[in-house]
């Protein structure tokens, strides 16, 4: 290897940054079931049926409950996905971010 390329490959340098996580918050209503929130939390943020039942009873209790963190592409569309369902099932749920 030449010296030139050596310098060059030793200049190069790749700077990767940890992208920002965004936590999904499900927030309570007096309207929306505690099974259908249950269901939300297993379908789309992948809990079992434990850990759901425990962030639905800290939903209805606190007002609002962290449902998991991720990268701000992937919240938003559980967030989304979380308000189609709601929706189709005539439900008022609602999912909000926050920066982690």
């Amino acid at each position: 290897m030449a010296k030139t390329e050596k310098s060059i490959a030793e200049k190069t340098r790749i700077d990767v940054k940890i992208p920002k996580r965004y936590i999904v918050y499900l927030l309570n209503d007096d309207f929306t079931t505690m099974d259908f929130v249950v269901k939300i939390l297993m379908l789309y943020f992948e809990h079992n049926a434990h850990s759901a039942f425990d962030i639905m009873m800290k939903i209805h209790k606190e007002g609002k409950a962290a449902c998991g963190a991720y990268p701000f592409e992937i919240a938003e569309t559980k967030a989304a996905q979380v308000h189609a369902c709601a929706k189709a099932n005539n439900f008022p749920l609602r999912a909000i971010l926050e920066e982690e």
